[in-house]
């Protein structure tokens, strides 16, 4: 009864937001708050891993699941799909591509009905069909060495992007360094304690194996961009540091595959001329992620960054790295509800608002347009520990809201490299920024300053 009532506030929540605030897509609204919360699944919708016909989820960097693995059950041994699509329902929605955050505890239950069909349910009523993502011919396939394509180079966003972590875990170790919302180390050890393959830190020569086989099988095209990305490096990795470990990569890869992909690279907020390596070496978007905007909660959220080199300073060399690549190129990301976790967090909805939006501002103002992922509290972190429900979904409806009039205030467009915007086009998974904007052909791909 009690999970009833549960579930019967949840449906009238997403109708409230979808009432009050109409000029934001209501495929965002459910789609952040699947983010947000999670979704169960039924056995009937587990993929079966590597051996069935759907892609299975990869754990491409961070675990975004509300439970650890040994806590998940079914979806722990049949893994989930990496995303899901949604479609129809009595919210009639567009398609809608969503990344999987488990959560056995969700109200939403991704089960086959019936009539054998997937749909997503809430308080026992069908709201959405549910579309699976198929395996792609490359997954078939593994490198000379046996190690399968998903462990060396997953593909998400409906494979628009190869997710290439090629160091998986981060430098800043431990609690006093730790960004307080992050799980990467963790979910490191929670994959090699399950005995599962995750590569700390990937050869180049088995990152362009998989690229290879990837443009190989991948005919139609669908992978348009790579990101290299993984844990901060505070001193070095082989012997080099953070501009020539992640640098390395996108030079073997802009040789060997030339005007392929899209080259993306996140890292820390770097010095100029380490920023110029990145771009001599063929990466053509930075992503230098701010995380949260407020002085405060960066220093506590985020200790390590603001011991080795400040919130002031992570911000100027931000603006610094659009004078190499142009500001449009340079897009830092921050994590969304943060802002709202308690009990040091913005106690209302308008302050964590304002807030972000004031940052928002002060980088749109210099021509960088941000982007944002929605906070899922991982169970093993912090904040996650402290806030399971994550920041309420008003916050994230209306963050919506306002990232949009900011953009359009200062006359900027999506960011490149995400594929088209607009509800029903998108195939960013992880937060509903592309959905939220307006259905228009994609800008041209980024060209270098």
């Amino acid at each position: 009864m009690v999970q009833q009532m549960a579930s019967e506030r949840r449906t009238a929540l997403i109708e409230g937001l979808m009432g009050r605030f109409p000029q934001v897509p209501r495929e965002a609204v459910l789609k952040e708050d699947l983010l947000r919360g999670g979704m169960a699944f039924d056995e009937s919708a587990l993929s079966g891993n590597e051996d069935g016909d759907v892609k299975p989820k990869s754990y491409f960097i961070f675990s975004f699941d509300h439970r650890t693995l040994p806590e998940l059950g079914a979806a722990a041994l049949n893994r989930p799909p990496e995303e899901i699509v949604l479609t129809g329902g009595p919210y009639d929605l567009r398609r809608t591509v969503v990344s999987v955050r488990v959560n056995p505890a969700s109200p939403y239950v991704v089960r086959a009905g019936e009539d054998g069909a997937l749909g997503l349910y809430l308080d026992g009523a069908r709201i959405a069909d549910v579309g699976l993502p198929p395996m792609p011919d490359y997954y078939r396939h593994t490198l000379s060495n046996g190690k399968s394509v998903m462990e060396v180079a997953p593909t998400i966003q409906w494979g628009y992007l190869v997710y290439l972590t090629v160091f998986r875990v981060c430098q800043y170790f431990g609690a006093k360094e730790e960004c307080q919302y992050c799980d990467i180390n963790h979910n490191w050890r929670q994959h090699k304690a399950a005995g599962r393959p995750y590569t700390g830190v990937k050869p180049v020569e088995e990152v362009l194996e998989a690229l290879e086989i990837i443009d190989r099988h991948d005919t139609t095209r669908t992978s348009q961009a790579y990101t290299l990305t993984g844990g901060a490096i505070t001193s070095h990795v082989g012997g080099r540091d953070e501009a020539d470990f992640y640098g390395q990569y996108a030079k073997a890869i802009e040789e060997r595959f030339p005007g392929r992909w899209i080259g993306k690279v996140v890292a820390q907020a770097l010095p100029k001329e380490d920023v110029q390596r990145f771009h001599d070496y063929g990466v053509r978007i930075y992503h230098p992620n701010f995380e949260v905007w407020d002085r405060r909660l960066f220093e506590l959220y985020c200790p390590g960054k603001e011991r080795y080199i400040g919130r002031d300073e992570w911000h100027r060399r931000i603006l610094d790295s659009a004078e190499v690549f142009g500001a449009r190129n340079v897009i830092p990301n921050f994590v969304a509800g943060v802002e709202m976790a308690q009990p040091l967090g913005f106690a209302s909805v308008a302050e964590a608002i304002d807030s972000t939006a004031e940052g928002l501002r002060f980088f749109m103002s210099h021509g960088v347009v941000p982007r944002f992922t929605t906070w899922c509290p991982e169970p093993t972190t912090p904040l996650g520990k402290e806030n399971p429900q994550g920041a309420p979904l008003e916050y994230h409806i209306r963050l919506l809201e306002t990232y949009r009039a900011t953009l359009e205030d200062f006359g900027l467009s999506s960011p490149p490299g995400y594929g088209p915007p607009g509800p029903g086009r998108a195939v960013f998974s992880v937060s509903s920024f592309m959905d939220s904007l307006p259905a228009v052909d994609p800008d041209p791909e980024p060209v270098a300053p």
